[in-house]
């Protein structure tokens, strides 16, 4: 037995919980850049606002309609996520965190009223956080996203499903008939796994809703289409296929990549960004003690200015396997000094690290140039442990530049409110 706790309208909830003046206010987060809509509140979505929608195309909504457009700070809703998720894990034994705002929980073998207590999690999260979520239980991980998505309909459009599915469902405590008809009054394209073009075909095959696709064969389903969408079909009707995740599977690649803010044109402000890609990608390289051996840097101008066009990569392989920023970096910034050239407006970079192996996975060799290469390890588990504990940026390599200082390659976030839980400077002050 399974939950999916989810925070609605994740981002936006966010920003209220410290702005309560937004509530019933048409509200979007922007993309990195102030690109486009990543989050939408109900008033936006009734807009008719689309996921993923640009700026440009929707900002005349704010003086017609009221609309309300926030910078992503992502800083925020990371540290939001984490109090959230916190509180969800007392829902049941074991907790998978599947995205920012989505967490599975297991409940089997746990006692009394699952929906009741549901229901007291569910309210322990929006007076603790400020969240408000719903809660889906099924007897599979597929199952339980899918009650997931109806308690939040039902809550979101009442009529459109039973008025007591609202924030919180479980299917697993319907009669066969209930939920035969919560299956038929559902589209296919909502399941967990079945996505736009695969829904097109069932489609296109008469296979409009959930209840169409549950009483089709499995076999059948393989042979047509694929042995994820048989395991999907399995997972609908009962039979679990998916498995908690409790240790997400290593990344076999790591990149941290940036549209920039305004063109870039110099050398070294290209040097400062891919500084500032490098030592992210080695830290998130760290936190899966793994160790790279390759490092991939890029650079590229917009496809969609009218300026001369150029775009490069290379990659740089590593003397020794290595989780070390400054040598990480230094292969990157080597491999920006051969790809770069001058006279373009540069408009993204990125670093990838390749070939990555796990920390524990040695390789020796004789030391023929005597450049053996320190160990470091506690060194970088420091300066993770100081940024973790002050702040993003507080140690860094100096070739990224001076943190806090206006920076070409920067994001724009002219929109973006305060750090409100994760900086000293942006913590809230409540007035008598």
């Amino acid at each position: 037995m399974y939950a999916l706790v989810d925070g609605n309208n994740f981002y936006v909830s966010c920003e209220r919980v410290f702005r309560p003046s937004l509530e019933g206010i048409p509200v979007v987060v922007l993309s990195n850049n102030d690109g486009c809509a990543i989050a939408r509140s109900n008033e936006a979505k009734a807009l008719g606002i689309a996921m993923g929608a640009p700026w440009f195309q929707i900002k005349h909504l704010a003086e017609q309609s009221g609309l309300v457009a926030l910078s992503a700070n992502f800083e925020l809703y990371g540290d939001m996520s984490d109090r959230m998720m916190s509180l969800a894990a007392g829902l049941g034994h074991a907790q998978e965190i599947y995205s920012i705002d989505e967490s599975f929980v297991e409940l089997s073998g746990i006692r009394g009223d699952l929906v009741e207590r549901a229901h007291k999690v569910r309210s322990r999260i929006l007076q603790w956080v400020g969240i408000p979520c719903c809660v889906g239980i099924g007897s599979t991980k597929t199952l339980a996203k899918l009650a997931n998505h109806i308690g939040k309909t039902a809550e979101r459009k009442p009529g459109s499903y039973p008025s007591h599915l609202a924030q919180v469902c479980n299917l697993a405590a319907m009669s066969p008939e209930e939920r035969d008809s919560i299956f038929a009054a559902t589209a296919v394209q909502e399941v967990w796994g079945v996505g736009r073009q695969i829904s097109k075909q069932l489609q296109a095959g008469g296979i409009q809703t959930v209840k169409d696709l549950i009483r089709l064969d499995p076999a059948t389903i393989r042979s047509h289409w694929s042995v994820v969408l048989e395991r999907t079909v399995r997972e609908l009707q009962g039979t679990p296929c998916i498995d908690l995740e409790h240790n997400p599977a290593p990344k076999k690649e790591i990149a941290t990549t940036r549209s920039f803010g305004r063109p870039v044109l110099e050398l070294h402000q290209l040097a400062e960004a891919v500084t500032d890609f490098a030592s992210r990608a080695a830290e998130k390289l760290r936190k899966q003690s793994g160790m790279a051996n390759q490092v991939l840097v890029y650079i590229r101008t917009s496809p969609f200015r009218p300026d001369p066009q150029y775009s490069r990569s290379i990659t740089t392989p590593l003397r020794r396997p290595s989780a070390d920023t400054a040598c990480i970096a230094k292969a990157a910034l080597d491999g920006l000094q051969r790809i770069f050239q001058p006279g373009f407006k540069y408009a993204k970079a990125g670093v990838m690290l390749l070939d990555l192996q796990h920390e524990g996975q040695q390789q020796c060799e004789l030391d023929l140039e005597g450049d053996s290469q320190k160990d470091r390890s506690t060194l970088m588990t420091a300066l993770d442990g100081l940024n973790q504990r002050y702040g993003k940026g507080t140690l860094h390599m100096a070739s990224a530049g001076v943190e806090g200082s206006k920076r070409v390659w920067s994001m724009k976030q002219e929109r973006r409110t305060p750090r409100y839980t994760t900086s000293w400077e942006d913590l809230p002050v409540a007035k008598a």
